[in-house]
């Protein structure tokens, strides 16, 4: 089969340039002629909240990209929809996660449907943003438009996607575990590295957004720590308002119990930050799926996350980790309480080695597959 697959692409940075990655590389890897074309520019630098775009980290798995899209250049896209015509694939694929990129997206697939014979495959991580705008719906139209498979990864997805196309021809694969930050390091080794003393760790990862819930970790954080000795690691690229959580960290006295780190993690630092951790938390307000989850399932970590969106179809209560409600953080509170008082971490670790064969990058391609076949 013949695959364009348009989408970002190292160097520029983040999730959604590794999950292309590797999808690329299993459907090369299962004998397609596929071609990669990536954004000249992505976002515009007034929109992008944070320091950079860029992968200013070792590039950590290859893949050769022209990198000739420009999200807001028109021109750009006619260009690339004739390059997509002159190459003739069986599909062209799209990582689907907002609504900004429709008119570029539906535009290149309107050309290429119409210059060359060819299908087009959404891989969806969101419908409808997590922070969704009056234009988003109008957008979101214009992006489905001319998409004729789509994969989600969550019910959550899903059901926003049939909400749009109740004949919606889709596959329903879960995210698949990321596995290309490197192996995991001792416990203390990966302490010492990051220069944490504390005996137990919990870890909140990833760029800060309002919907992530860093506030309701936060005001968990005087409950936990009325009963044990912790520490809360955040570290992520603050997206949001970093002064806000500083001052909430403050007025609830937990200056000394929360270690902030305010920059993206490179690619070769992941696996220090995930060994440290006794346990990741996602205390999301809203949710599709994450990739989140997938690296701690990498790294065997238990995760203990909130009941939004896909979250608790990935994170098994009492088995990989713990479900609780939504913005309650005493819920969450207790959760943790009760995962360190029981020692849950090897159980729930051992449990997560057994479950996460089942979150393959095969699985997604053979998905792809499915479509052409």
């Amino acid at each position: 089969m013949k695959i364009v697959y348009l989408g970002t692409a190292y160097p520029l940075r983040g999730g959604i340039a590794h999950y292309n990655a590797l999808l690329f590389n299993e459907l090369r890897s299962r004998g397609h002629d596929i071609h990669m074309i990536s954004f000249s520019r992505q976002y515009p630098s007034i929109f992008f909240p944070g320091k950079t775009q860029k992968d200013l980290g070792e590039e950590c798995i290859k893949v050769e990209s022209e990198q000739m899209l420009d999200s807001i250049g028109p021109y750009s896209w006619l260009r690339v929809a004739h390059r997509v015509s002159q190459y003739k694939p069986d599909l062209i694929i799209y990582k689907f996660w907002m609504p900004f990129f429709a008119p570029c997206y539906s535009t290149v697939s309107f050309f290429s449907k119409l210059w060359c014979n060819t299908k087009v495959l959404y891989v969806c991580d969101n419908i409808i943003p997590h922070e969704n705008t009056p234009i988003d719906t109008m957008l979101t139209r214009l992006g489905l438009a001319y998409a004729d498979h789509f994969i989600v990864m969550s019910k959550e997805v899903r059901d926003q996607l049939l909400q749009f196309n109740s004949d919606a021809d889709y596959r329903l694969i879960p995210h698949p575990t990321y596995n290309i930050f490197g192996d995991g390091v001792p416990k203390q080794e990966a302490r010492q590295k990051l220069g944490l003393t504390a005996k137990n760790i919990i870890l909140f990862f990833g760029y800060v957004r309002r919907y992530k819930g860093l506030s309701v970790i936060l005001d968990a954080m005087p409950h936990v720590l009325q009963k044990m000795n912790a520490t809360l690691v955040v570290a992520g690229e603050f997206y949001d308002d970093k002064e806000m959580y500083l001052r909430q960290i403050k007025k609830l006295g937990i200056e000394d119990k929360v270690a902030v780190l305010d920059q993206f993690i490179s690619n070769e630092d992941v696996k220090y930050y995930y060994s440290a951790a006794d346990v990741v938390t996602l205390p999301y307000i809203s949710a599709t799926q994450s990739g989140i989850v997938q690296i701690a399932y990498n790294y065997n970590k238990p995760v203990i996350s909130s009941d939004v969106g896909g979250l608790p179809e990935i994170v098994d209560n009492g088995v990989t980790g713990y479900v609780v409600p939504s913005e309650q953080s005493k819920a969450l509170a207790d959760a943790i309480l009760k995962y360190y008082a029981k020692n849950d971490e090897k159980k729930f670790s051992q449990n997560i080695q057994r479950k996460k064969g089942e979150y393959s990058w095969g699985k997604l391609a053979a998905a792809v597959e499915s479509f052409i076949k």
